[in-house]
């Protein structure tokens, strides 16, 4: 029998975020990543969406351990969910795993979960496969690469990756050794395509760091800076041009206090000693020596920034002259929720120094030439581009091409599609469940097509209650139906429609009463159908109709 190995996205595939891969080899499956995805516009009331697990839930037993290549929310996010339907091991760097376990400790499951960490170089076997952590560059300390060696070879999985050669901590990414696996033979290349539409180079971290220098640099102006909590490399250049110029820190927003508070006990952020205050005590000290790091830049509503432009924070109320800098590009489907974030900045009379041209933000995804890079060093046999939206997934196939790879060699594949690996072909074979599961407050897969179809027509046409009163005797209708809206029309100025709708009514009940028609699930069923006819016919608009009878 041909050995196979087989490699099964759950998520990140087609899409940004929801990253999370099985990989199987014989009866041992282990998983990369575990992360979350926002929702879009048409999901009215979800909070965050996470990948569909059906298939590792049937196939619980046979799950060694989940591997996480960085402590970003779309390789992350879902762990508490994951965690609370597989109980399996976690093998993280340092960051990450303390990360985790702040997710892990805020649901209650810390206690029941086995974490393991390990560094970059470390290596360790999980039935048959042997994983090794390798150093790369991202927007986040301690992001590795994986190397899982198999019976049938060695794939390389990225994660998210740039190369950086002067990074603003630890070494750069660790090319000699991803060389050193191309030269012993990698059966397959699974690599981040986030950023291939975007030809050169990713610039350094450090680019942020001097246009900080440059926008502190004789400003007499109180500071505000949002970015990414995660970010460690930002917030240790925030910190020491803040020291540089004589300005003490305040931090707001709960995942910024977390965030740094793990990475001071860790050492990956050096914060020198009086520089950082109490944000309650903030407002005593001068304008021109403060400097406020707030979570918010992707506009969440219940963010610090967001707080603060809105009148809400507690502590902090934005003042004309505040220079607000925005250090962060957005997450696609978030530029409106900002622009309404900057608008209000603006209203307030802040500076907000957002502007794209300006060197807020470097990317933490490798451009095309470091990709190229990626693929001459790692020299796959099998190449399968992951981590973005589809059109993403093609113009890295085309980068594979371009590189020498065979294009019958190379997958482009989607979620929840079984990639098959033999010595010989790589092919999709089959496909398991997958999917968006949909969280909603505590509520977990409860929100599914039905509801949130629902949800769609209560958003664009509204709801028509409609009570009828009738007689347990007879079914005969006591009183005149009364008619409410929400969100299709004001009834007191609508009252000749109104009129028409209880017309309607009382012919749909009088229909039912005379061909003997008692039923009230078939009486409801004649006042919705005739009723949203009427409707459509004058409105050319269908809201949600809700018969409701009153027996008396």
């Amino acid at each position: 029998m041909t050995p196979k190995i087989k490699i099964i996205p759950l998520g990140g595939l087609g899409e940004i975020g929801k990253n999370m891969t099985a990989i199987e080899c014989g009866t041992d499956i282990i998983v990369v990543d575990c992360g979350l995805g926002f929702p879009d516009e048409q999901m009215y009331g979800i909070d965050i969406v996470i990948p569909d697990i059906s298939y590792l839930k049937a196939n619980a037993d046979r799950v060694k351990g989940i591997i996480f290549t960085h402590g970003h929310e779309d390789h992350i996010g879902a762990v508490p969910y994951v965690m609370s339907e597989l109980d399996v091991p976690i093998y993280a760097t340092p960051l990450t795993a303390a990360i985790i376990e702040l997710k892990l400790e805020e649901h209650d499951l810390l206690y029941n979960t086995q974490i393991f960490t390990k560094k970059a170089g470390d290596v360790f076997r999980l039935g048959c496969f042997s994983i090794e952590f390798i150093n790369v560059n991202h927007s986040i300390a301690d992001a590795v690469a994986l190397a899982i060696k198999t019976p049938l070879g060695t794939i390389v999985h990225t994660g998210d990756f740039k190369i950086d050669v002067t990074p603003i901590q630890g070494n750069m990414i660790d090319l000699p050794r991803l060389g050193q696996l191309g030269n012993e033979g990698v059966l397959a290349l699974l690599s981040d395509s986030t950023n291939v539409e975007k030809p050169g180079h990713s610039a350094s971290e450090r680019k942020v760091g001097e246009t900080f220098d440059m926008l502190f640099k004789n400003c007499s102006q109180r500071i505000i800076i949002t970015t990414f909590a995660s970010n460690v490399h930002r917030l240790q250049q925030i910190i020491d041009v803040a020291a540089k110029y004589k300005r003490k820190v305040g931090i707001t927003g709960r995942s910024m206090e977390n965030i740094l508070r793990v990475a001071t006990v860790l050492g990956y952020l050096n914060v020198p000693e009086n520089v950082l205050v109490d944000i309650n005590h903030i407002n005593k000290l001068p304008k021109d020596k403060v400097v406020i790091i707030s979570t918010g830049s992707q506009g969440e509503t219940m963010s610090a920034l967001y707080r603060m432009a809105f009148s809400e924070h507690r502590q902090i109320n934005i003042q004309p002259g505040d220079r607000v800098i925005i250090s962060a590009s957005a997450i696609p489907g978030n530029e409106n929720m900002i622009s309404k974030v900057i608008d209000e900045l603006f209203h307030k009379g802040a500076e907000v120094i957002y502007d794209r041209n300006t060197e807020l933000h470097v990317s933490g995804h490798a451009s095309q030439e470091e990709q190229k890079m990626m693929l001459a060093l790692v020299k796959p046999k099998y190449f399968i581009p992951v981590h973005g939206e589809y059109r993403m997934l093609v113009k890295h196939a085309e980068l594979g091409k371009l590189m020498g790879i065979d294009p019958k060699n190379i997958v482009i594949a989607e979620n929840g599609k079984v990639i098959e690996l033999t010595k010989k072909s790589i092919k999709i074979n089959g496909s398991v469940q997958s999917g968006a599961i949909m969280v909603d407050g505590m509520g977990v897969g409860d929100v599914g097509s039905v509801v949130m179809r629902d949800r769609h027509r209560l958003a664009e046409d509204g709801m028509v209650v409609i009570v009828v009163t009738l007689s347990s005797w007879d079914n005969a209708m006591l009183a005149e139906p009364e008619i409410l809206t929400r969100g299709f029309v004001y009834v007191k100025e609508a009252e000749a429609m109104i009129d028409e709708l209880k017309r309607v009514t009382i012919e749909s009940v009088e229909a039912c009463e005379s061909s003997g028609v008692k039923d009230w699930s078939a009486i409801k069923s004649r006042i919705k159908s005739n009723v949203s006819g009427y409707l459509y016919k004058t409105t050319k608009r269908s809201p949600m109709i809700l018969p409701l009878i009153s027996e008396v």
